[in-house]
């Protein structure tokens, strides 16, 4: 028997379907063992020592490995062709040694696509592992644990609310950050624009001012109105005639087919998928056998899969859409997995596959590589002048034209934001070059229908989206694109980072970490410094280098500057980060005043204060002046809080009712000291509304709404962690808002709690189906989609067919039912194990005077 390891159980499923019965194919679920998280799994004094560990949750799959190992003549290795693949299986090699049940043979393959050509040609090409590429992958690990393990506690003891940095993310986020330093920097500069609107033969156009008085006319020539307004006039006044007619041929070659940090990017730009969905789409994609392997640098394409290409070209178009000779595609990556093929489809016939986001995805897959065997597109620009009578004032028309499509009939690849916001070209404005002119010829006078004049400003460079983010890394050469998608994740995990409208916004704990490194590890977080490191690394990879001398290197500096920072006091950590973030927190105002000067008291100055939940700016007459601002509003008063807000008195007890800002959020405050009542203030009260009355009424909760009139027990409504509720027996019931807490009556409450115990029961009811698609025209059995243990699944009460990870459980057909049922049919009962045939009743035998043990046997099944 031959033993083939695979990372996944869908690919182990597939690969089985291809090989003879004399092979076994088993899932290793990913990666079975890291370096345990604790000082010490990293040796630097003992060559960089490494001590793994088996994860918990892989040990009952590693036993059925190793079990299966035992009995095995031989042990392939299959996992994915790139670093993490060969790791794995290294990593599996090195526990079946040490447990004694290592086969006498084994191989290691690999494939760029899960079909059988591919699957059969490489288990006809063994070969052993790679040792360039499992020092690589030891180098890479074993830097990321020493940064982690070895900065992070400085974080911990000396800037409160920091959790982490890493390698690669914490150059990431400084990226981030710095791009919002940009936008708060930027002083947005006004210009005018002058346009004339003209037709010929019937056809309209646009000629903006290109030259005026004599002068050349930029974008930010004009500057105020008056001048607007005087170009605006001469423009009316102006008789126009066509001075000159330019016309350009132009060729646009295709773009390669994807790589990873490609397709991240346009799955991104036109789908709007992040890099992490982006991957674990692709992930299924490729593990149901219709693309490549998705974790790629190589942009080239195996000639059997250009002929495929160029044959589909000239099936779906024409012969004039396939050029002369194939298109050659080369990387200028050094790394490892420049070797390996650009994700493509794995048939060009299938231009849809699967449903949902996995069909959304193949078909952006399917286009770019088969547009990238394309012809290049034709097009022709024009640039019309058109000047006045003095010569002195000219506009000028352009527009471009495709005269034949080639590639551009399938696939156009999208655009990042241009950012140049301060610069001659920072408003993108119409896109003039997209514009169809009518003909014309020189002295041609066009009629002129009117003058459009606009006020503009420069904008800000946008932020990051994850497209243009993944771009900029991969042109720094910061990480690699197949870690991507888990740098990005991080930095949203550890709330460094949010989201909005698909930018990236820092939050305060991510500047104050950036602002850290770079006064105390700038080095470090360097872009030169990092691509560098990356450079180094894919050297190992490639045999030029050796991982420990490269990890030796990077130690040396490293360990000792982590020692210096850990030496300081928090309190001159503090003072260091206030001098160096001074001209960003406390901007010059302009106007010769102190701009530490504090707002409140007029003689304190402000400096930035180390708190237990982070940092945030205080006066330095506190405690008299409690004038404190959050760490990320520079300069100005928004979100300033000035201390306690005093709102009266309760009448019953006399106590000051205080309103009050604190870690998570405004609240109010009856009296003073550890024992204080407090109550959060409810997003869902207007602030109109919020009066000293309210105050109390909220400081009076929870309100005891009446006894049940069932269990004779009390009803309670209050305010909680996840907001108001009704609490009777234990049992909590939620309410629709914080109105509702004091105006809900008797009846409703007692309606609120039977229905939440309705709905909160845990009786197993029977599955509904997902959806039905009338009877199976063979077994005549009722078709369902359902939702199982292991999946969404397709069932005609006899023949249940589990749906390809592709394809997506609310785009299925009925056609598509038929034939999962169909096929699942016709490969037979399930595998798995067979029931025991039923014992023939043994003859009886005159001289039996014992009675058998009673079926001990069935204790082992």
């Amino acid at each position: 028997m031959q033993l083939v390891i695979v990372e996944s159980p869908a690919k182990a499923k597939t690969i089985e379907k291809y090989l003879g019965r004399d092979f076994k194919v088993l899932a290793s679920y990913g990666h079975v063992r890291d370096l345990p998280p604790k000082d010490g799994s990293v040796d630097p004094d003992d060559g960089f020592a490494m001590q793994w560990l088996l994860y918990p949750d892989k040990a009952k799959r590693m036993k059925e490995i190793q079990d299966a190992a035992k009995g095995a003549d031989r042990l392939i290795l299959a996992t994915d062709p790139d670093r993490e693949g060969e790791a794995i299986s290294w990593h599996v090699q090195e526990l079946l040694r040490s447990k004694k049940a290592l086969p006498a043979a084994v191989d290691r393959v690999t494939f760029n696509a899960i079909t059988k050509d591919a699957v059969l040609t490489a288990m006809a090409q063994p070969r052993a592992l790679d040792d360039d590429l499992i020092d690589a992958y030891r180098a890479r690990r074993a830097l990321d644990y020493l940064v982690g393990f070895t900065l992070s506690p400085v974080l911990w003891r000396k800037l409160p609310g920091a959790k982490s940095a890493g390698r690669v993310q914490s150059v990431t986020l400084r990226m981030i950050v710095e791009r919002e330093r940009e936008i708060e920097a930027f002083v947005a500069q006004q210009y005018w624009s002058v346009t004339g609107l003209f037709e010929m033969s019937g056809t309209p156009f646009k000629a903006r001012l290109a030259r005026w008085r004599g002068d050349k006319i930029e974008r930010l020539t004009i500057t105020n109105e008056a001048d607007a307004r005087a170009a605006e006039a001469d423009v009316k006044a102006g008789h126009f005639t066509v001075d000159l007619v330019e016309t350009k041929p132009l060729t646009r070659n295709p773009p390669p087919p994807f790589t990873t940090s490609t397709l991240q990017q346009e799955a991104a730009r036109k789908l709007g998928f992040s890099a992490s969905h982006t991957m674990r789409i692709a992930q299924g994609l490729y593990e149901d056998g219709a693309i490549t392997y998705m974790r790629t640098d190589g942009v080239q394409m195996d000639g059997s899969a250009i002929s495929a290409a160029r044959k589909a070209i000239a099936t779906r178009y024409d012969g004039g859409y396939v050029p002369d000779q194939p298109r050659q595609y080369q990387t200028k990556a050094k790394n490892a997995q420049e070797a390996h093929e650009a994700i493509r489809p794995t048939d060009f016939s299938k231009d849809k596959t699967g449903g949902g986001d996995h069909a959304r995805l193949y078909e952006l897959i399917w286009k770019r590589a088969m547009a990238s065997q394309m012809a290049s597109a034709r097009l022709e620009r024009t640039s019309i002048d058109l000047t006045d009578g003095t010569g002195k004032t000219m506009l000028r028309a352009t527009g471009q034209v495709i005269k034949f499509p080639g590639f551009l009939a399938l696939y156009d690849e999208g655009r990042d934001d241009a950012v140049n916001g301060s610069g001659k070209n920072a408003d993108a404005g119409d896109d003039d070059d997209a514009r169809l002119l009518p003909a014309m010829a020189k002295g041609d006078a066009p009629a002129k229908t009117g003058v459009e004049t606009e006020s503009h400003e420069t904008q800000p460079p946008p932020r990051y989206s994850e497209a243009s983010l993944v771009k900029k890394m991969e042109e720094l050469g910061i990480g690699r694109p197949s870690t991507y998608a888990a740098i990005l994740q991080v930095l949203k995990d550890r709330a460094y980072v949010t989201v909005e409208k698909n930018r990236f916004m820092p939050e305060e704990s991510g500047r104050l970490l950036t602002a850290f490194l770079e006064r105390f590890f700038e080095r470090y977080v360097q872009y030169d410094f990092t691509a560098g490191l990356e450079e180094e690394l894919d050297d190992v990879s490639g045999g030029r280098a050796q991982w420990q001398a490269v990890l030796e290197r990077f130690w040396r500096d490293f360990k000792p500057r982590t020692g210096e920072v850990m030496e300081q006091k928090p309190s001159e950590i503090t003072a260091a980060l206030d001098e160096f973030l001074g001209p960003y927190l406390f901007p010059d105002k302009g106007d010769g005043s102190d701009p530490r000067l504090c707002p409140n008291c007029g003689t304190g100055k402000l400096a930035l204060r180390g708190g237990k939940f982070g940092p945030f700016i205080a006066c330095s007459n506190y405690p008299d002046c409690k004038f404190t601002r959050k760490f990320a509003q520079p300069g100005g008063s928004d979100g300033a809080d000035t201390g306690p807000e005093t709102m009266g008195n309760d009448p019953d007890s006399g106590l000051e009712v205080t309103k009050r800002s604190g870690r998570f959020g405004p609240y109010i405050q009856l009296g003073d000291g550890k024992d204080a009542k407090r109550s959060s203030i409810p997003k869902d009260i207007p602030g109109e509304d919020f009066d000293l009355d309210y105050a109390l009424r909220l400081l009076s909760l929870p309100r005891e709404v009446g006894t049940h009139p069932e269990s004779g027990n009390v009803i309670m409504a209050g305010l909680g962690r996840y907001g108001p509720y009704l609490l009777h027996d234990g049992k909590y019931a939620k309410l629709t808002g914080t109105a509702e807490i004091f105006d809900i009556g008797m009846n409703a409450a007692v309606v609120r709690i039977a229905e939440a115990a309705a709905g909160g029961g845990r009786g197993r009811t029977k599955a509904e189906p997902l959806n039905t698609f009338g009877p199976h025209p063979t077994s005549g059995g009722e078709m369902k989609l359902m939702e199982g243990r292991f999946g969404p699944y397709v069932t005609d009460g006899t023949t249940n067919a589990t749906l390809p990870k592709s394809m997506e459980p609310a785009a299925l057909t009925l056609e598509e039912a038929i034939a999962l049922i169909d096929a699942r049919a016709a490969k037979g009962p399930a595998k798995g194990k067979k029931k025991a045939a039923p014992k023939k009743a043994a003859a009886k035998k005159p001289a039996a005077k014992k009675k058998a043990p009673a079926k001990k046997a069935a204790a082992t099944e």
